[in-house]
């Protein structure tokens, strides 16, 4: 997961492979919260790992449930109905999925409960909700502001002779409670539930029910307003549960593959996990892409979308039935021909953010034309790619903003797009990024590079990986390149002289190397201290002799650049392996001062050295490396000279990334 304060997306070109998709956000909590109230144990697989699942599951926890991880299953030892704990504070963060059923399960079992989340969450309704509960005899009171949480829960004294009226028109998952709730109170007479108003988002409580039947719970649905529970229910253990993948970040990628050039060899982007047969309404935004121009292929547990008609054709469309995907709708709107509008989509107001609101304004910066209603969106695209704009997303603290406006990188005019605060979509798809990555497709030119060079003992590793850190980039120590080829050469048994030059540089081109900010992974096995003993150095010296080898390097080196973007350091980065890098930084620091340094660490690690002998070695280092007769160590042209000598790490990262900042369009965050 991408934790920096922002992301940067170069222009995006194509799209093509496999992404597998993690569970779905709505059928993981409501499965934990249907195995906690059962009799018996319940063993679910491929839940989603997740900030709202983390949720659920500490509730649960606090509530004295037994939950056992293991892999990717995870056992929940029902409480039959009861918790074992009948006092908790539970903290629901941003979880409308977690803190709405559960409000409703601890008001009818009863206890001393208090429900709180972060800021936000305090101003997302549930009074309607309560208004609910209270009509059955339930003690709830708010600590805040009448409607919205936090909330503390007492022990009810239940009546049940009446239907129990809700409003359906603000959002599904109040239903969605009482659903899942009220079983607990069917032990001796029916109960009826009315929905007061149109019930929106509705493929959600079909989700709701067919769930509710796997734990034995049989609902009587009398068209979309009256739902019968029967006397005598009780929450009974499927055994065993499998979590398909979630539909509506489904919608990212069918979008991806509607949009995108195709990448070959493959002519189309396939996503495993969730089909056609999903129960999860979300999946009928399949329709609204197929509208737009996207050909999709569907079965039991697979989509195969490619573009098919394009640019991509304008819709109008009532979206309660998909009121999450519908998101990305927006974002294929940028694409269309003609007005996209969106329709019934007043949810949108009461979810993580306002998120018609926050859709306008980020789409209006991208260069959109938007028209935000009550209930409403109307969308048309920037009538020519010089009518984009670069911008930087703001997201709001919402995991959809985050995901949908990456694909805003595909535009036309071939900018950049940045993605504000990209760690929150770890609500639903921490790996989001990753995943988006791993099938995109961004020519190497448009992937930026930033080089930091430098003598040995600069502090140029350090200042990288730390830079790489920051910005979300790749590392590539290229330092550590001929330490590495040696340990895999004698590793495959091959000797380090000319006679297996040939072969080492086959092998080279083969390493699957990754820099870490502290290690180094070598075919994903930690090698950082192997390739730092003396034996390794001496063998790196008879490797770099080998013309083969190095050429296999270079190109090796050239693979690092990879999206988002590569933070490289060595001493001929800026020069010769990546001469048109956007940012170059020549550290400067005087050999006493990088003796000094050398002599610190050698001494913490209790090993005896000479300020002296350092120096003359550095300095001695340095004639050698800058009179190399290949790739001589020397600042490039256009590189920044940073002289770090009396500079602390912190304070050098900082001055390159405002440099960095300097090269983009983007304002600083």
């Amino acid at each position: 997961m991408f934790s920096t304060a922002f992301l940067d997306i170069p222009h995006l070109t194509s799209a093509g492979g496999t992404v597998v998709l993690p569970g779905s956000k709505s059928i993981s909590n409501r499965v934990l919260l249907l195995s906690a109230l059962s009799h018996g144990s319940t063993t679910l697989h491929d839940l989603l790992d997740s900030d709202d699942t983390r949720v659920m599951l500490d509730a649960l926890r606090a509530l004295g449930c037994g939950v056992h991880q293991e892999g990717t299953s995870t056992r929940i030892d029902g409480l039959a109905g009861a918790p074992r704990n009948a006092a908790a504070r539970l903290f629901m963060g941003n979880a409308g999925t977690a803190i709405r059923p559960l409000t409703a399960a601890l008001a009818v079992m009863g206890g001393d409960f208090e429900l709180s989340g972060v800021p936000r969450m305090h101003e997302r309704p549930i009074g309607d909700l309560v208004d609910a509960l209270r009509q059955l005899g339930c003690q709830i009171e708010y600590l805040g502001q009448t409607g919205y949480p936090p909330l503390r829960i007492g022990k009810p004294t239940l009546s049940l002779q009446q239907p129990i009226r809700v409003r359906g028109d603000v959002s599904s998952q109040f239903l969605t409670a009482l659903l899942m709730a009220l079983p607990l109170a069917a032990s001796s007479q029916d109960i009826r539930i009315e929905v007061v108003g149109e019930l929106i988002s509705r493929p959600y409580i079909e989700i709701t029910l067919k769930l509710l039947a796997r734990f034995g719970i049989e609902v009587v649905r009398d068209d979309w307003q009256y739902f019968t529970i029967a006397a005598g229910s009780q929450f009974k253990s499927p055994g065993t549960l499998h979590v398909e993948a979630d539909a509506s970040s489904a919608s990212y990628f069918v979008a991806l593959g509607a949009l995108a050039q195709p990448n070959a060899p493959r002519n189309c982007l396939r996503i495993e996990g969730v089909g056609a047969d999903s129960i999860q309404g979300d999946i009928r935004f399949v329709e609204a892409a197929r509208m737009m121009g996207a050909i999709v292929l569907s079965g039991p547990n697979w989509l195969e979308i490619s573009r098919g008609e394009w640019p991509l054709k304008a819709i109008e469309l009532d979206c309660n039935h998909i009121p999450d995907a519908a998101m990305t709708l927006a974002i294929m709107a940028l694409y269309a021909q003609g007005t996209t509008t969106l329709r019934n989509i007043a949810s949108w107001r009461v979810k993580e953010t306002d998120r018609l609101a926050a859709m306008a304004c980020e789409l209006r910066k991208l260069g959109a034309s938007v028209q935000e209603g009550p209930d409403f969106i109307r969308i048309t695209a920037p009538a020519t790619s010089a009518d984009w704009r670069t911008a930087s997303i703001h997201t709001y603290d919402d995991h959809r903003m985050a995901m949908c406006f990456a694909l805003a990188a595909f535009n036309p005019a071939e900018l950049p797009v940045r993605i504000e605060d990209p760690k929150c979509v770890a609500k639903t798809f921490p790996d989001y990024f990753e995943a988006l990555f791993s099938v995109v497709h961004s020519p190497s030119a448009s992937i930026p590079v930033v080089c930091i060079d430098g003598p040995s003992a600069s502090g140029k590793g350090t200042l990288a990986a730390a830079l790489a850190s920051r910005l979300g980039y790749h590392l590539l120590d290229s330092g550590s390149l001929y330490r590495i080829s040696a340990l895999a050469a004698v590793q495959a048994g091959l000797a380090l002289d000319a006679a297996h030059e040939q072969a080492i540089a086959d092998l080279v081109k083969g390493l699957a190397i990754q820099f870490a900010v502290d290690r180094v992974l070598l075919n994903g096995l930690d090698i950082s201290e192997a390739i730092r003993s003396e034996e390794a150095g001496m063998n790196a010296s008879l490797v770099s002799a080998l013309p083969q080898v190095r050429l296999a390097l270079v190109a090796l080196q050239h693979g690092f650049r990879q999206l988002p973007g590569l933070v490289a350091d060595g001493r001929d980065m800026g020069t010769v392996i990546f001469p048109a890098s956007t940012l170059k930084v020549f550290l400067t620091a005087s050999a006493e001062q990088r003796a000094q340094r050398r002599h610190k660490q050698l001494i913490s690690k209790g090993i005896s050295a000479t300020l002296a002998s350092l120096c003359a070695d550095l300095q001695a280092r340095d004639a050698r490396d800058s009179s190399r007769s290949v790739a001589p160590l020397k600042a490039a042209q256009d590189a920044r000279l940073l002289d770090n000598s009396n500079l602390t790490i912190e304070e050098s990262v900082e001055l390159v990334l405002n440099w960095w900042q300097g090269t983009q369009a983007f304002e600083a965050v």
